[in-house]
């Protein structure tokens, strides 16, 4: 029984050794595959040049307050603007930024923020069913699926971006510069 439990805590200080990498660089991995495409899709949707919003991204981000407007762009306010153009450059900067491991703690955590705008919006804008945890379903849209986003932006926010990035070449670049 001794062996068993030393082989398993052998086993077991190697993987929390490699989690300090590993994690960070899978996570960063599967975002870039998973997500980086869906969240620049999405920010295309919503210019027509670099800070003309078009005319979709009102009714993706304000669906209420653009409808109560007569889906005219004229109507809404220099607010409306400023948000729907800062969104959408979110879209492009915050996954760019994750992806490269560039300012990954902040970017992620602005994504997290993101997201959660986001599935706000599309619960209570658009009316989009929320689903429900602990359902035996893992097929709900906004909490089943959000849930794993949120739990993917976690750890970066945690561990940082890993060891294949642009966070760790300039913290040791840094570092070499000012030795």
């Amino acid at each position: 029984m001794t062996f068993i439990r030393t082989a398993h805590d052998r086993a077991a200080g190697r993987l929390d050794r490699s989690a300090d990498w590993l994690l960070p660089s899978l996570a960063r991995m599967v975002f870039a595959a998973v997500l980086l495409g869906y969240f620049w899709a999405s920010a295309m949707t919503k210019l027509d040049g670099p800070i003309t919003p078009s005319i979709g991204a009102y009714a993706q981000i304000f669906p209420k307050a653009f409808e109560a407007a007569g889906y005219d762009v004229g109507q809404m306010g220099l607010w409306h603007w400023l948000v729907v153009l800062a969104g959408a450059w979110a879209e492009f900067a915050l996954p760019a930024l994750i992806t490269v491991g560039l300012l990954t703690r902040l970017a992620a955590l602005g994504m997290m923020g993101f997201v959660a705008v986001q599935s706000l919006t599309d619960i209570y804008g658009h009316g989009a069913a929320s689903g429900a945890w602990f359902d035996r379903a893992s097929d709900a849209l906004i909490l089943d699926q959000r849930a794993f986003w949120m739990l993917l932006l976690a750890v970066l926010v945690l561990k940082g971006a890993g060891p294949i990035s642009a966070d760790r070449f300039l913290r040791v670049e840094t570092v070499r510069l000012a030795a």
